[in-house]
C-alpha cells in the first residue's frame, strides 16, 4: 500500500462526513430556491424565486456593491500582503515584533473587528471625538463618513485589516520555499532589483497570490455580518438582502433568500474556476 493510498483511507471517513453535510445542504438550498417547500404546500419546483430576485429593483445595485466590496478589499489586501511578505522575508531588527503584529488579528472574529471599526471611525466614534477635542473639527458630525457610507469604506477597511495576514502568511510560505537563489542568478546576469522581482519572483509567487486572493474575494462577496454592521441602509450588500429574506416572518420569502444564496455561490465558484483555469494554463505555458 502506497503512502498516498494510506493517507486517502485515513482521510476517507472525515471527507465522507464533510461531503455528505455539504451535498445535503447544497441540495436543500437548491430545492428551496426552486420553491420546493412541502411544509408550505409548494411541491412543484419553479423559477419564480429567481425571477423575483433578478428583477427586483435594487438587485443590480446590491450585486454591484458586493462586487465592489469584494474586489476593492481583495486588491488592496493582496498588494499590501505582497509588500509585507517581501519585507518580512528580510532579516532586520524588530522583524519578530512586526511579524507578530501582522498575525495578531487572525484570531479576532470579523464581527468583533466590525464593531471595533464602528466604535473607532464612525462619526460618533473615538476618532471623531478626539478630532473634535483637538480642535481639528468643530463637531464630531464633521468627521469623514467612513461607516454606513455608499462606498463601503468601513467594510473595505475591515476586510483589508482581516485578510491581509491571511494572504501574507501564504506568500511567506511560498517565498521561504523558493529561497533567494533565483533572484541572485537574475541579479548576477545584470537584472535590476525591480527586473528580478517583476520577471523572476512575481511569476513564481503569483499562483499562491491568486489562489489566496480568490478565497478572500469569495469570502468578502458572500459574508453578511460585516456589511450588516457597517453597511449603508441603501443599497445593501447582496448577502445582507439574503439574510433579511431568510429571517423574514413570511416563510415564503425563504425561497428568494435561497435563490440569492445560490447566485452568491455561483459567482464565487465561477471566480475560483477562472483562477484554477488561469493557473493551469500558466503552468502549461511555463512547461
Amino acid at each position: 500500500m502506497t503512502d498516498r493510498t494510506r493517507i486517502a483511507l485515513l482521510l476517507a471517513p472525515a471527507l465522507l462526513v464533510l461531503a455528505g453535510l455539504f451535498l445535503t445542504g447544497l441540495g436543500l438550498t437548491l430545492l428551496r430556491s426552486f420553491r420546493y417547500l412541502p411544509g408550505l404546500g409548494l411541491t412543484e419546483p419553479d423559477l419564480a424565486a429567481y425571477a423575483a430576485v433578478l428583477t427586483a429593483p435594487g438587485f443590480l445595485r446590491s450585486l454591484a456593491l458586493s462586487l465592489w466590496i469584494a474586489t476593492a478589499s481583495t486588491v488592496i489586501a493582496a498588494v499590501l500582503a505582497l509588500a509585507a511578505a517581501l519585507l518580512l522575508r528580510q532579516t532586520f531588527p524588530g522583524r519578530t515584533l512586526i511579524a507578530f503584529l501582522v498575525q495578531l488579528n487572525l484570531t479576532i472574529p470579523h464581527i468583533v473587528g466590525a464593531i471595533g471599526i464602528l466604535y473607532l471611525v464612525s462619526q460618533s466614534g473615538s476618532f471623531a471625538r478626539l478630532a473634535h477635542a483637538a480642535g481639528l473639527i468643530s463637531a464630531p458630525a464633521e468627521f469623514p463618513i467612513l461607516t454606513h457610507d455608499p462606498y463601503a469604506i468601513g467594510i473595505i477597511l475591515l476586510y483589508v485589516w482581516k485578510e491581509l495576514p491571511f494572504i501574507t502568511l501564504i506568500l511567506l510560505a511560498n517565498l521561504q520555499t523558493l529561497g533567494e537563489d533565483h533572484e541572485a542568478v537574475a541579479r548576477s546576469l545584470g537584472a535590476s532589483r525591480w527586473q528580478a522581482f517583476r520577471h523572476v519572483l512575481l511569476p513564481m509567487v503569483l499562483p499562491g497570490l491568486a489562489t489566496a486572493s480568490a478565497l478572500v474575494f469569495a469570502f468578502a462577496f458572500g459574508a453578511y455580518e460585516v456589511p450588516l454592521v457597517l453597511g449603508a441602509h441603501a443599497p445593501k450588500a447582496l448577502p445582507v438582502l439574503a439574510w433579511q429574506a431568510w429571517t423574514d416572518t413570511d416563510l415564503a420569502s425563504r425561497s428568494e433568500a435561497m435563490a440569492m444564496a445560490v447566485v452568491i455561490a455561483v459567482v464565487g465558484l465561477a471566480l475560483l474556476a477562472l483562477v484554477a483555469r488561469g493557473l493551469r494554463l500558466g503552468g502549461q505555458d511555463a512547461r
